[in-house]
């Protein structure tokens, strides 16, 4: 554990970094490898990669002593109001349209254990463990804050799940993204408490109560208002944009990295990169991706030889203007980061509870509107990166528009159809991502006999634009194939010095294809490379080596 004075000088450090690091680089890197051992539960500066690290990474969670004594205070509140006649929601009333039914007092603790059996009530296929084990974190986050009323020993609770690596069977379809992602949340109550269902190691139903006898782990046993506490709130909401800002961000990287390699594939020019030109529009991620393209030409003797040709006067603007459009999608990204990061420094129970005022406030904080307008602006990027890498393809393969290339990127077109079906993958996918960027934050339906008459859909949402990210990779997994394979065909010319190590690692995944084979495999490695981010080590800008 951290001295006061410590944890205040990393919390400043982390503050720093994230504000002055840009997405993906080592300095980010750092931030997520080691704002959870530094900084406490409770206070700490939490980022969409810490997030992120414990729910993939299984990133050790700890609590530091400050947190019971910090819980306790709301805690007292709550179990002294109880005792009273006052009406106080969730406490001594029903929830949602039954908010003005008085609950008796001897029915109180059923109140509790009712509500989360109730709105456990999700369908679907699960949701990944790497979301749910992210979920758990932000609940007990939630619930440190020491705004929630609850007892300390629910925090331990699912901390100590997190720690063995139970992770509770959360069905897809269920949350609206307001009054909280009850749903979701309500099958991760419902296991810890021993009634509901976790995930085994081959992705099998278990019963909760066989899964937390085997780890020594006894059910939580809900208190008054605890029920409510534990299923109202973003959290899952939270936990999704957080994947989706993490790997989109590294995503937009590789996205620059293969399109320098395009580029080269199709004899285009560097000249509309430079710091110059890009700089005449203010826009940092425009910045950063010619930064990216740049370093990655840099020493490229495939662009030196037709830096004075007349062959094109100008490039089409899938190569011309990659910095404008893959800039504007860092632009987004960012923006979207912002609402994933105030939502991960908000309190967003109902009601919540301010001791020292000796109050129980309802507040409206648990709407996700914020976090479903971020998931809708994201897939739309998803679907745009998608369909100008598809555009770069589809010239890659067509000989009247390559500068010289063979059609379909075979050396023996006819006998063979090299990349053709690639291309049509690549075109599937782009429809399917733009089917899937009609925004869902507009969909409001009424709920809960009209007291919840706007919800956002933020889980919805997210969850659709967490899962594009995959076919967003697909393609440009197909993009990187065909430009190493064009690059490859350009001998004896040679790519520049990150578009090589590129090309190199590439090669060495899938080499080159001489006559055609099975292609599927081929585009998976490529996808899984991506996944692995080892080729973030290549990018000369990423390391401070270009601006």
């Amino acid at each position: 554990m951290l001295s006061s004075p410590l944890r205040h000088y990393a919390e400043n450090l982390f503050a720093g970094v994230r504000e002055t690091a840009p997405p993906g680089s080592w300095q980010r890197g750092l931030l997520s490898r080691y704002a959870l051992r530094m900084i406490s539960l409770r206070e700490q500066v939490c980022t969409p990669e810490a997030v992120v690290a414990v729910g993939r990474d299984h990133e050790d969670v700890t609590i530091e002593d400050t947190v019971r004594s910090a819980m306790e205070p709301s805690r007292l509140l709550v179990e002294h109001l109880a005792t009273t006649h006052a009406r106080v929601y969730g406490v001594t009333t029903g929830f949602g349209a039954l908010a003005t039914t008085v609950i008796p007092e001897e029915e109180r603790l059923e109140l509790q254990r009712s509500i989360i059996r109730s709105h456990a009530a999700g369908v679907g296929q699960p949701v990944p463990s790497e979301i749910v084990r992210s979920m758990m974190f932000l609940r007990a986050r939630s619930l440190a804050a020491g705004y929630s009323g609850v007892r300390f020993e629910l925090v331990e609770a699912y901390v100590r799940a997190l720690s063995v690596d139970c992770v509770p069977w959360v069905p897809e379809h269920g949350s609206l993204g307001a009054s909280g992602d009850l749903a979701p949340l309500a099958h991760i109550a419902l296991a810890l408490a021993g009634e509901g269902i976790f995930l085994g190691k081959d992705g099998e139903q278990r019963s909760a109560g066989d899964v937390l006898h085997e780890h020594g782990i006894p059910p939580i046993a809900v208190d008054l208002k605890e029920g409510l506490a534990l299923i109202n709130g973003t959290d899952g909401m939270t936990a999704l944009m957080s994947f989706v800002i993490v790997d989109l961000e590294n995503l937009l990287d590789f996205a620059d990295a293969v399109a320098a390699l395009s580029v080269e594939a199709l004899l285009g020019t560097d000249s509309t990169y430079r710091e110059a030109v890009v700089g005449l529009r203010p826009s940092a991620g425009q910045h950063r991706s010619a930064a990216v393209i740049r370093s990655m030409l840099e020493g490229s003797s495939i662009v030196a030889s037709h830096r004075d040709s007349d062959h094109v006067v100008q490039d089409p603007y899938s190569l011309r203007c990659t910095p404008q459009i893959h800039g504007a999608a860092r632009d987004v990204a960012a923006a979207a980061r912002g609402f994933v990061e105030r939502e991960l420094a908000s309190v967003v129970d109902n009601p919540v509870v301010f001791s020292a005022e000796g109050e129980l406030a309802n507040t409206g904080n648990f709407h996700g509107q914020g976090l479903s307008y971020a998931a809708d602006m994201c897939a739309l990027v998803l679907a745009d990166m998608a369909a100008l890498a598809e555009r770069r393809v589809n010239r890659m393969l067509d000989p009247v528009r390559s500068n010289g290339l063979p059609a379909f990127l075979t050396p023996h077109p006819g006998t063979n159809s090299g990349f053709m079906i690639a291309q049509y993958t690549a075109a599937a996918c782009v429809s399917a991502l733009r089917a899937g960027a009609s925004p869902l934050s507009v969909h409001s339906l009424d709920t809960s006999a009209e007291q919840e008459d706007h919800v956002s859909m933020g889980w919805e949402a997210a969850l659709r634009t967490y899962r594009s990210l995959a076919t967003l990779r697909q393609v440009l997994a197909i993009e990187a194939l065909c430009a190493a394979q064009a690059v490859r065909l350009r001998k004896p010319l040679a790519p520049g010095r990150g578009t090589g190590a590129l090309l190199e690692e590439l090669s060495a995944a899938v080499p080159h294809m001489m006559k055609d084979r099975f292609l599927a495999p081929d585009i998976d490695r490529i996808a899984d490379y991506i996944s692995s981010r080892s080729w973030q080590a290549l990018i000369p800008a990423l390391q401070g080596d270009a601006s």
